[in-house]
């Protein structure tokens, strides 16, 4: 236990102060964190977050393909390079936060024993039970088996060139069957047959008489072996243990013997066939009899038959709800929590969980043995009540959920809050021009035409094509589940499993949430989405037999009709939490990977748990969520960029800017349009690129050109990052162009399109028009960031900030916001900032160059020094809306926060172009005119406050003047 646990209560997590988040892979090590340690200390960092750190597939570059649970990742460090990070985090008052993957594990490589161990022995297998897979296909040719979507081509084409070659490994006494970087185990059982052919090749090299009959012993014991189907516990051990020591003699004999090593060499060069085509006969029996079935990577959409993660057939899906999945997968983040190494972590996509509760209460459960807190300790400890009779949290866990504005984190999870998407969501949405709704949308149906469609539209769509393509196995094996239920009541018997699947895609199309969260009986929110969903479903669906939909609402809330048959309650409740697990990727595919990425009205709206019908944010919704958040979650991550964002904070900060001026936008584009039709080219009778894809493409280069002079080597690098994130964007959007199906016309016609728009050539009229107007976009976004950021440092929560996004950051999706960030740079920016009191700092001048990001840096750290400070009023104070009132209201978001007799008062600008100032005139001072605060009428007269971001003291009486708090800088955080 380190010396920081041992200073709290044990029973209580340690809440971060601020947390900042790295991506750690090969290029980025432990010894790399290690390095920023200090820069983050002084910034005003209390928790560096880690993206995963487990052992992963060799080569990632984010660490949520786990293979192995039970070590450190080799390529970003040792387990003393892990113990000198935390060392130096300690050093610092600083702690660790861990990223945890607990859904899933990455498969298809040779990196994953327990997958490997699975293919290999079937359902005898140990590790089995741990994957989620359907044994009892449908479909014959699966069933006991595993599909394995890798190939790259039709099966039958790829052995018949003889792509799939069989290999033995002398040293360990393994048969393989290797298909490029794959190696597929062969079932031990089929070593018999290898190793007969291979005696028959012996001839005249023949082995001594001994040797022989230890051959041929070693034969039938392989072949003796219990099948891959044995369901008794003892049959299946013994075959895992004789398998392995079967192995280890057969090489013992290989390396004494040179004559048998030959043989099976020949023998598999014989398999591995050739030129008459009845050569590949033997392989293909061969591993038609094997625990796994190879086909085409498309087949996988239809025939699936392990749960994934979304639609990634290198991710399987583990049973984590099994209680020795959970032990063997957390043993060693546990005993880190326990050693006081990490200090939380941040739970990966918790909705492929089967129970996410229990889940949770286990994990707090598991920690709090650790730490010796017992039973009697845990109840008698303050908070709100948790499952499993648990009333205290000792870990900070947060979990990576999207939650929808109408839908609520269940309060009795053991967590203390989300990763943030959701106030990034606020926050950037208060920054739009909400009013401008009708302009921007009339502007973009306008220019893109029939592409255009409303996003609820959009969302139900894309959900259903998701299900018919890349989902369509999940559907299937549901659909089957649902007719066996349906079969098993005389009343509900004549329901077709064609009917069943038809309104089970309409209901899960029409889902208003990702998912449910049902385990015995659901809640008042769940009942209320089911109810929404099934009857959006009837509703569009008036061709169908209704009583199919009663049916399903009856399944779906776990209660069977009267007098049903014993033990189908149980029934429906198993496929109610099957079908949990399934309504979240449906909704991730179809609307975060699918729509996002169609409806491109105003792209600042579109990102990772957004809802762009609903543009913008009031201030009233603002301050409404901030303060159930003070409430009830107050100690929930505050996000404005993650790792998993479409657009930077800062780029869609610029990009906010268009809402307030559509007339210029509008006719911008237009004028931009006219200048690059030339440039377009026509593929399968239509032009390319599409009007919606030129229409994304503007508002992407408005929102990330940079700023200052850009040079032709700078251009070209900018250009290769355009082109990257636009290819995605449209394989994404899955109109043009989509993963499963490139279009190389359309992409070669889009990029030649990007080349043209960017290149530096004399005359390029758009070029030099779209520099023209990056200032305008660059200041006022940048205010935009500002007031984002200060929104994020003084609002309730923990404050995070995605690698290097304390200054300015114009990066696109992923890889390109995983790229290297200049920290030598942002270490100059502290070291300026730190050289002289906030007093003497240059405002004007730092305004003035606003876009460079270092009056966001200058703002984040002050906040980040006022947090330290008042640590325990920031960590759990209440918020208090104020009202604005004068002339510029409704451009000043105001709130407090208050613990006792200590207040932190918030002011923050938005909407700043509509001020009607020219680009460069800071607003400030006198441009507020008589717009004030007013302050509660309980609080104490003449109350000194201070400006932690000027040192200006005000003396407030019934109001706060905005003019005078904003003297210096657009943003404002005033504390006693």
């Amino acid at each position: 236990m380190n010396g920081r646990r041992a200073q709290s209560d044990p029973r209580q997590a340690i809440i971060p102060r601020a947390t900042y988040r790295v991506q750690l892979h090969g290029g980025f090590r432990f010894a790399d964190a290690q390095a920023l340690v200090p820069y983050l200390a002084a910034l005003g960092i209390s928790h560096l977050y880690c993206s995963p750190f487990l052992r992963a597939r060799s080569g990632s570059q984010h660490g949520y393909d786990v293979v192995d649970h039970s070590q450190l990742n080799p390529e970003i460090g040792t387990r003393a390079d892990f113990d000198a990070l935390v060392t130096a985090l300690h050093a610092h008052d600083m702690g660790l936060l861990a990223d945890l993957v607990p859904n899933h594990m990455g498969v298809l490589g040779g990196d994953n024993a327990w997958w490997l161990d699975v293919l290999e022995n079937g359902q005898a297998s140990s590790w089995a039970h741990f994957f989620d897979i359907d044994w009892q296909s449908r479909d014959p040719d699966l069933a006991g088996r595993v599909l394995l979507p890798l190939l790259g081509d039709q099966y039958g084409l790829v052995l018949e060139r003889g792509e799939l070659q069989m290999q033995f490994a002398p040293a360990t006494g393994y048969f393989t069957l290797n298909y490029f970087e794959h190696r597929l185990p062969i079932d031990p059982a089929d070593y018999a047959g290898l190793l007969r052919s291979a005696m028959s090749r012996l001839g005249d090299k023949a082995l001594p008489a001994p040797s022989l009959a230890s051959l041929a012993s070693l034969i039938e014991r392989f072949q003796a072996l219990p099948g891959r189907d044995a369901t008794d516990a003892t049959a299946a051990a013994r075959r895992q243990r004789d398998k392995t020591l079967l192995k280890r003699e057969l090489a013992a004999q290989v390396a004494a013997q040179p004559a048998l090593a030959e043989a099976v060499a020949q023998h598999l060069a014989a398999l591995n066939g050739g030129a008459p085509r009845h050569k590949f006969d033997a392989l293909d029996a061969l591993i038609h009899r094997q625990a796994w079935r190879l086909a085409h990577w498309r087949v996988a959409g239809d025939e699936i038959n392990y749960r994934r993660f979304f639609d990634i057939n290198e991710l399987a899906a583990l049973n984590m709800e099994r209680a020795e999945v959970f032990e063997a997968t957390h043993r060693l983040v546990m005993d880190l929590a326990a050693e006081g190494a990490i200090d939380g972590m941040r739970i990966d996509h918790p909705d492929g969980l089967a129970d996410p509760a229990a889940y949770f209460a286990r994990l707090q459960q598991h920690h709090a043995k650790d730490l010796g807190i017992t039973d009697a300790e845990m109840r008698a400890s303050p908070g709100t009540k948790l499952p499993r009779e648990l009333p205290c949290k000792p870990l900070y866990v947060v979990v990576e959920k999207i939650v929808a504005a109408h839908e609520k984190v269940p309060l009795e999870w053991a967590v203390h809050g989300s990763t943030g998407y959701r106030f990034a969501n606020l926050a950037v949405g208060v920054l739009v021009a909400a009013k401008a709704k009708t302009r921007l949308d009339r502007a973009w149906r306008v220019f893109v035409g029939p592409e255009a469609q409303d996003f609820d539209h959009l969302a139900w769509a894309c959900r259903r094509e998701v299900m018919a393509s890349s989902l369509a196995g999940e559907l299937g094996v549901l659909s089957s589940a649902l007719h066996r239920l349906a079969r098993a009541d005389r009343r509900t018997r004549d329901f077709t499993r064609n009917t069943l699947q038809a309104a089970l895609a309409d209901v899960v199309a029409f889902f208003p949430v990702y998912r449910t969260y049902i385990v015995d009986r659901p809640s008042a929110q769940d009942k209320r989405f089911i109810d929404w969903a099934i009857g959006r479903a009837q509703q569009r669906s008036l061709s169908s037999d209704a009583s199919v939909f009663d049916f399903l609402r009856q399944v779906l809330m776990g209660k069977t009709l009267t007098g049903a048959p014993a033990g189908l309650s149980e029934g429906y409740k198993v496929f109610a939490r099957r079908l949990q697990q399934f309504t979240s990727p449906v909704a991730a595919k179809g609307i975060e990977d699918t729509a996002l990425y169609r409806h491109n009205r105003l792209i600042a709206l579109n990102d990772v748990g957004s809802e762009p019908d609903h543009f913008g944010v009031s201030v009233a919704a603002f301050h409404a969520a901030s303060q159930w958040r003070a409430q009830h979650w107050p100690h929930t991550m505050l996000a404005t960029s993650t790792h998993d964002a479409k657009r930077s904070e800062d780029v869609r900060a610029r990009v906010a800017v268009i809402s307030e001026q559509p007339a210029a936008w509008r006719l911008a584009t237009r004028r931009w349009a006219r200048m690059n039709r030339s440039y377009k080219q026509t593929v399968t009778g239509a032009p390319a690129p599409s009007r919606n894809d030129e229409y994304l493409l503007y508002q992407t280069l408005v929102g990330s050109f940079p700023v200052g002079d850009v040079d032709t080597a700078a251009l070209a690098v900018f250009c290769k990052r355009i082109e990257r994130a636009m290819l995605k964007s449209v394989r994404e959007a899955k109109v043009s162009s989509s993963w499963m199906q490139p279009q190389a016309g359309y992409e070669a016609a889009l990029t030649d399109f990007i080349r043209a728009l960017l290149s530096p050539r004399e005359g390029n009229l758009f070029l030099a028009d779209l520099r023209a107007n990056i200032p305008l976009f660059a200041w006022y976004g940048a205010l935009n960031s500002m007031s984002l950021a200060a929104l994020k440092c003084v609002s309730p929560g923990v404050p995070d900030f995605y690698q290097g996004h304390a200054a300015i950051e114009l990066t696109l999706m992923d890889p390109d916001n995983r790229g290297e960030i200049d920290h030598a740079r942002r270490e100059a920016l502290l070291q300026r900032a730190q050289s002289s009191p906030v007093s003497d700092w240059d405002w004007p001048a730092l305004l003035a160059n606003a876009a460079d990001g270092e009056a966001k840096f200058r703002l984040t750290w002050a906040a980040l020094q006022m947090r330290r400070r008042l640590e325990g009023l920031m960590r759990d104070g209440s918020y208090v809306p104020l009202t604005v009132r004068g002339p510029l209201a409704d451009h000043v978001l105001a709130f407090a926060r208050v613990e006792g007799d200590h207040k932190v008062v918030a002011v923050v600008a938005r909407l700043f172009v509509s001020l009607g100032l020219d680009v460069g005139q800071a607003p400030v001072g006198a441009v507020w005119g008589d717009t004030v605060v007013q302050l509660p009428a309980s609080w104490e007269a003449g109350a000194v406050l201070i400006n932690a971001l000027t040192g200006q003291v005000h003396v407030p009486g019934a109001s706060l003047s905005v003019a005078s708090v904003l003297r210096d800088v657009p943003q404002a955080f005033l504390s006693t």
